[in-house]
């Protein structure tokens, strides 16, 4: 029997055009994922948080490219089928933090699915950019874009798309 594993970025806090939130628009993707597929569930948290307001945020995030340390780091996926890999769109691709989440990790034969959640930018490069990260893996080429501002209420959306 096949098991999934979803790796997810989320933030609360000010999100652009939602306003302060108390769970991030990922982290119900993340969980209707999890319901409709008993998927096991790991998230990605930066080591430091970022600031609650929105745009000192993107500011900190621009510095954390290519160096955003995490909380914990996920070892091993070999027990794992498929994994949905699932963040929000930060200039174009998936937060820092998902880089050093992916990175050392043995995607050889693994499905990838991908997610994202936006405010116009679909899924902009996270495809291809997952496809460079997850070396061996097969990246399904119809990843899932969902509105960060409707992610509260898109479980029917993600249930069409599983």
């Amino acid at each position: 029997m096949s098991k999934s594993l979803i790796i997810y970025f989320s933030r609360a806090d000010e999100n652009y055009a939602v306003g302060y939130i108390d769970k991030g628009n990922t982290e119900y993707i993340a969980e209707f994922v999890q319901e409709l597929t008993g998927a096991d569930m790991f998230k990605v948290e930066p080591a430091v948080p970022y600031a609650a307001d929105y745009n000192i945020c993107i500011e900190e995030a621009k510095k954390r490219v290519g160096n955003a340390p995490i909380k914990k780091k996920l070892n091993d996926i070999s027990a794992y089928d498929t994994i949905y890999i699932m963040s929000p769109i930060y200039w174009g691709t998936y937060a820092p933090e998902m880089e050093t989440a992916l990175s050392g990790l043995d995607f050889t034969g693994k499905t990838v699915r991908v997610v994202s959640t936006h405010e116009g930018s679909g899924l902009g490069s996270m495809p291809a950019d997952i496809k460079k990260m997850c070396k061996g893996a097969k990246v399904d080429k119809k990843g899932l874009a969902i509105r960060g501002s409707q992610a509260k209420n898109a479980k029917k959306t993600v249930e069409g798309w599983l």
